[in-house]
């Protein structure tokens, strides 16, 4: 058998094997029992939908997690051309430190 051959039987059958998957899945569509008939009887009179919150009450906490932190604006905007860099104020640089002087070396005789 030749290579184009075997490529050509390998993609006949998942094709094969996607239409059967389909026609068992069309097939059980088919059989589901789905509620067709309308029975006025179920509805309340209005025939409007429900309210289906449950008490009258606000809720005094938060309804989960940790509560966030309020919102703070940026203390700088940038607003417009410029670098936010310039808009921000300059570190000031520490003095450097200098070692003590140490006390000079005098050999020993």
């Amino acid at each position: 058998m030749a290579p184009d051959d075997g490529l050509i039987v390998i993609f006949a059958s998942l094709h094969l094997a996607a239409l059967i998957l389909g026609g068992v899945l069309f097939a059980l569509f088919l059989r589901s029992d789905a509620k067709t008939s309308h029975d006025p009887d179920d509805e309340e009179e209005g025939g409007g939908g429900g309210n289906d919150r449950l008490g009258g009450s606000p809720k005094t906490s938060p309804s989960g997690g940790i509560p966030l932190p309020d919102a703070e604006p940026a203390d700088i905007r940038l607003r417009g051309p410029g670098r936010l860099s310039d808009l921000r104020p300059k570190r000031t640089r520490r003095e450097p430190v200098h070692p003590a002087p140490s006390r000079p070396r005098v050999p020993v005789r």
